[in-house]
């Protein structure tokens, strides 16, 4: 059966400053992300991969990295937009911190059990449930997964560039884990994931593969206190307050900070 990389966007100004942007229109990447994008492109174009098809969320991150892909990977080949690729509907909050949110009732929901969450409606953006956005990304996965088996072979590589719980969400069913468990994984801005699907099982291959060195795994810095805000509260998943330890990034985060600290 062909093989799907799965790229998350590169990164965006609402990565960085913990902003949850959802299906806010005009998110694009930022400059950090637009490096991160034209690198990862060029770590496919190394490998002497021939990809079959592009299929992106449509939203502008997305639609961004995948074109950056496709111009040095295949510049015969359309980037294609699928809407069940798109990012979680997170109506109510959506274009709100992180850093406020830990504070819902909600949240712990999400970290714990989160088959079981629906996100609320907004005034402007529509909520939705976690386990219907992985039922969605699944589908597609699996509907362009056969047709690129049909027209290109079993040996064929396709691509298809998504969002942090989305594609969290894919490798989650991919390693036979409960939607409950998608939290312990990771999907870093521009990080590649691998999938191979069979008729009797899917193969998790690479997991958050963004090619750099260990500098990412040093522990973040110390947040410094923005004005009115107190001493500098860390963010979620940082490990330092024991309210949110252990807590995954809504959305995905930005990722580990660069060696130059962009």
């Amino acid at each position: 059966m062909p093989t799907v990389l799965l790229v998350r966007h590169g990164r965006t100004a609402a990565n960085a400053s913990g902003t949850l942007a959802g299906w806010t229109p005009g998110i694009g990447l930022d400059d950090h992300g637009r490096e991160q994008a034209t690198k990862v492109a060029e770590r496919v174009a190394a490998a002497g991969l021939t990809i079959a098809r592009v299929v992106a969320s449509p939203l502008q991150r997305c639609q961004e990295t995948a074109a950056a892909l496709v111009a040095t990977t295949a510049p015969g080949v359309a980037v294609e937009s699928d809407e069940r690729l798109g990012e979680c509907r997170y109506g109510a909050w959506t274009g709100r911190k992180l850093s406020e949110l830990t504070k819902e009732p909600l949240w712990r929901t999400v970290q714990d059990q989160p088959s079981a969450v629906r996100f609320p409606d907004g005034d402007d953006f529509p909520g939705e449930s976690m386990a219907g956005m992985q039922s969605r990304a699944l589908a597609a996965i699996r509907e362009v997964d056969e047709q690129v088996r049909e027209a290109h072979g079993a040996d064929a590589i396709w691509v298809a560039v998504s969002h942090g719980d989305v594609i969290k969400a894919v490798l989650a069913d991919a390693a036979g884990s409960h939607l409950d468990q998608f939290q312990r994984i990771q999907v870093d801005p521009a990080s590649v994931s691998v999938v191979r699907y069979t008729s009797r099982r899917p193969f998790l291959l690479r997991s958050n593969d963004t090619g750099g060195d260990l500098a990412g795994l040093l522990p973040p810095p110390p947040k410094p206190a923005a004005e009115g805000e107190g001493d500098g509260e860390p963010d979620a998943a940082a490990g330092s307050d024991p309210d949110t330890e252990g807590d995954a990034m809504v959305g995905g985060g930005a990722g580990a900070p660069s060696a130059s600290g962009a």
